[in-house]
């Protein structure tokens, strides 16, 4: 089954909420970073958020940075259109809390959340402290806070064998005018409703979690894919390497004479030998 979202409005309007299923993203972004279970659940709710967030604005490219004092830090993740990729500092980490679940909390630590919004080659980043370093209600402060928007933000992976077996989240967010009575409803589907991927293991969809949470009200206005996607390129590297110094080029010829880059998001390798770096050396005549 493909991953996508749904984008809806719900309650006569006051109220958009966004739902997805990221399983396959996530066992993606596993298997290319090799994450251990509570690194792959912390970079996973994030590819999740930022997943969902990248359809809130037309041509919007978001980026979500997490800096804290955890062992995973920093967890970076960019997403346009619902393709979305991410890297952490630090993949193997596992932790639990003696219940057996996993801590992600603990992994993360204290520090700060980035959101960097590019609509159209304009930059507007916003911070939020964190509040929890469970990403989800890390989030949920973040929109109250930063951006005066009452939201609920849920998020969840779940792993088995070091696999990510289900994986989503959602996202609700009240209008200006959304009235206490619908406020009311919200509050109480909020409270009361299970784990996410207690949720996502008895088989709910984007569909049937957004029926939840619009209390059957939804009108779906987007069904969009998602999935991890770095589309990096050697010519990008190339177009990175000419803002360097020329003396610094210079010194990477006469002492490796060949430099290779690994790409942080996907893993992949570019090579540039020597004449390759002596044709970026007579550029920057």
């Amino acid at each position: 089954m493909k991953d996508y979202i749904l984008t809806a409005t719900a309650y006569n309007n006051e109220v958009r909420i966004y739902t997805a299923r990221t399983t396959n993203l996530v066992e993606e972004s596993r298997k290319i970073h090799g994450t251990y279970k509570t690194a792959t659940a912390a970079l996973g709710r994030l590819l999740t958020a930022a997943s969902m967030m990248s359809l809130m604005t037309d041509e919007l490219r978001i980026s979500l940075k997490i800096e804290s004092d955890g062992p995973i830090s920093p967890i970076s993740v960019i997403a346009k259109e619902g393709l979305v990729k991410g890297y952490l500092g630090n993949p193997h980490v596992y932790f639990t809390h003696n219940n057996g679940k996993l801590d992600v909390k603990s992994a993360v630590g204290d520090g700060f959340l980035y959101v960097t919004r590019d609509i159209n080659n304009n930059y507007y980043t916003s911070s939020s402290k964190l509040v929890s370093g469970e990403i989800a209600e890390d989030l949920t402060y973040y929109f109250a806070h930063s951006e005066q928007i009452p939201s609920s933000v849920g998020l969840g992976v779940l792993t088995e064998d070091k696999k990510a077996i289900t994986a989503g989240g959602f996202i609700i967010q009240l209008m200006p005018f959304a009235k206490e009575e619908t406020i009311s409803t919200i509050e109480s589907i909020i409270t009361n409703i299970k784990p996410i991927t207690t949720l996502l293991e008895e088989g709910y969809t984007p569909e049937k979690l957004l029926s939840l949470l619009a209390n059957n009200t939804e009108k779906i206005l987007l069904k969009k894919e998602t999935k991890y996607h770095c589309g990096c390129s050697k010519e990008n590297f190339k177009e990175g390497l000419l803002k360097l110094d020329k003396d610094i080029l210079v010194e990477m010829l006469l002492e490796d004479k060949q430099i290779e880059i690994i790409c942080e998001y996907c893993k992949k390798k570019y090579l540039f030998n020597e004449d390759e770096l002596k044709e970026l050396i007579s550029l920057k005549q």
